[in-house]
């Protein structure tokens, strides 16, 4: 249901609900009130009418269930005759008011943004299975930045950089065998021979370049942040609509 039909419904079952509540009145000072007997009948009409279409004519709906247990007395759980016409009245409007909340809520999510898709940075990617795991690292070493770990962002970010470059390579026909025999410096060479990335590479700080080496080495806020910015200029040069 879109939102305009929710609204309209909102509007129609305020009105249902104010009548309900003024012929509940006067039933309760009068029960025996022969025009607010008739005036009950009329608008208990116009309720049905609501419950059917806001259920769909489903008998099962839960709408149509809670009008239906209305129009009866219960008695230790028992259903055990009609109640009188105050209480039906009381009782459908109870219904009404958990119908117009129901709405109200639906019409407040329908309104609501969507969720933005996820993000795709990494579609150009020829090895399929190796997407979603550079789009988790790529999430990975920006949280690692923000809380200020360094050294993980920096190696996270070197790690997807070399991932694109050797899959950049291998789709270019080098032997898999030969890939693997290069250094992280010596693949983004090949790279920039083949003419797949431009020099951006030549801004990575020597930290970068060592990530693989592990050992003690002072990893600072400037290495990790141009590592990054090395990432999104080779992202631009294999992927060039991006």
């Amino acid at each position: 249901m879109d939102s305009a039909a929710i609204d309209a419904y909102l509007l129609h079952l305020d009105d249902v609900i104010g009548r309900g509540r003024q012929l509940c009145g006067t039933l309760r000072r009068a029960p025996e009130d022969r025009e607010a007997l008739a005036g009950a009948r009329i608008w208990q009409h116009d309720c049905e009418s609501i419950v059917t279409a806001l259920s769909g004519g489903s008998k099962s709906h839960w709408l149509s269930r809670a009008y239906s247990d209305a129009l009866l007395v219960r008695a230790d759980g028992q259903a055990l005759e009609r109640a009188d016409v105050g209480d039906i009245v009381n009782r459908i409007v109870g219904v009404l008011e958990q119908a117009a909340r129901s709405l109200a809520a639906a019409g407040s999510a329908a309104s609501s943004p969507a969720e933005p898709p996820p993000p795709h940075r990494f579609d150009f990617v020829h090895n399929r299975d190796l997407r979603p795991v550079l789009e988790q690292a790529y999430v990975e070493s920006r949280d690692a930045l923000e809380r200020r770990e360094f050294e993980r962002a920096l190696a996270t970010t070197c790690g997807i950089l070399e991932a694109i470059i050797t899959d950049a390579l291998a789709h270019v026909r080098y032997a898999a065998a030969d890939i693997a025999a290069l250094s992280f410096e010596d693949r983004i060479a090949a790279a920039e021979r083949a003419g797949l990335i431009t020099s951006a590479c030549a801004r990575l700080p020597p930290a970068a370049r060592s990530y693989r080496d592990g050992g003690d080495r002072t990893v600072v806020e400037r290495d990790a942040r141009m590592a990054g910015q090395v990432l999104h200029v080779v992202l631009r040069d294999l992927n060039p609509g991006r």
